[in-house]
């Protein structure tokens, strides 16, 4: 009986090292078709033009100038000042609101409450693409009722993406796992749902916080296809929509289209290493059990 429980324990551990081994190379190969597209881009931003249309993979000698050159021709300046402005107002508008919704969602008994939070996911499976023209239906209704108008300005560009279902759903979850009898004690001292929620679920939520304000960031920087739908002049257009610009205006200037695409990449760059732990802990609180 012992030989043959070491019998399988040997082939237990050989089927679980092939298994491994597997899996090793699939995500390496995954690894090297994410990272060499990034590579090349960096290395044909800091080439001559002549080295990047020859598609080399190591700059002979780092042309730094790219950069500014690319900065001035694209106009990027009043690009990157439009993204600031419209992913602050975009970001701040989802934390918002989806922290409120998740919360009513999470901590408080209404009729109706499974149903609509069901009926919000399912939304989830519908293609953004089909949504463009009822939004930009919507948008045009609202700028001709409202006191100002929302085609070509920052309400278009904003508002309607404030209701974020991956976010609502996500901190939903989290504040789910909060413990009732932490509300029971903020109870007994007199706050209600709205000092408990800034109070106490804020300051333990901070992962999952972090995680929505990293999508939302990335979502509204990289925003294109709406952009241009909503906007008729440069005056609030991104700068995803500068550097397709860009592209097609310089179609022979690799190097130059090259830079551009780096400097957008930059500000997504940067605040995901800067908070890649906080990311990465909410990515795994979500799957907890809500």
């Amino acid at each position: 009986m012992a030989s043959v429980f070491a019998t399988r324990r040997r082939y237990t551990a050989r089927r679980f090292k092939w298994w491994n081994m597997i899996v090793y190379v699939v995500l390496s190969l995954g690894a090297v078709v994410m990272v060499v597209p990034m590579y090349w881009t960096i290395a044909a931003s800091l080439m001559t033009r002549a080295e990047a249309i020859a598609t080399r993979w190591v700059p002979t000698q780092p042309q730094f100038q790219n950069y500014f050159d690319a900065w001035e021709q694209a106009k990027f300046s009043e690009y990157f000042v439009n993204s600031v402005i419209i992913t602050t107002i975009s970001v701040s508008g989802i934390v918002i609101f989806s922290t409120l919704a998740a919360y009513a969602f999470a901590r408080m008994d209404f009729v109706g409450k499974d149903f609509l939070f069901a009926l919000l996911l399912a939304t989830i499976f519908i293609p953004e693409m089909v949504l463009l023209l009822p939004n930009f239906l919507t948008v045009t209704w609202l700028g001709r009722i409202g006191p100002i108008p929302w085609i070509d300005n920052w309400p278009a560009l904003t508002i309607p993406f404030m209701g974020n279902v991956f976010s609502i759903f996500l901190l939903r979850q989290f504040f789910s796992q909060i413990p009732h009898d932490l509300f029971d004690a903020a109870k007994i001292d007199g706050a209600g749902h709205l000092r408990f929620l800034t109070s106490v679920v804020l300051p333990l939520s901070k992962a999952p916080l972090m995680t929505i304000i990293i999508f939302a960031f990335i979502g509204a920087w990289n925003a294109l296809a709406w952009p241009l739908l909503v906007t008729n002049s440069p005056d609030w257009r991104p700068i995803a929509v500068g550097l397709t610009n860009f592209l097609d205006e310089e179609q022979q200037r690799v190097h130059l289209q090259m830079a551009g695409a780096v400097v957008t990449m930059v500000p997504v760059l940067l605040i995901y290493f800067f908070t890649q732990k906080q990311f990465t802990e909410g990515i795994a609180l979500s799957g907890l059990k809500g």
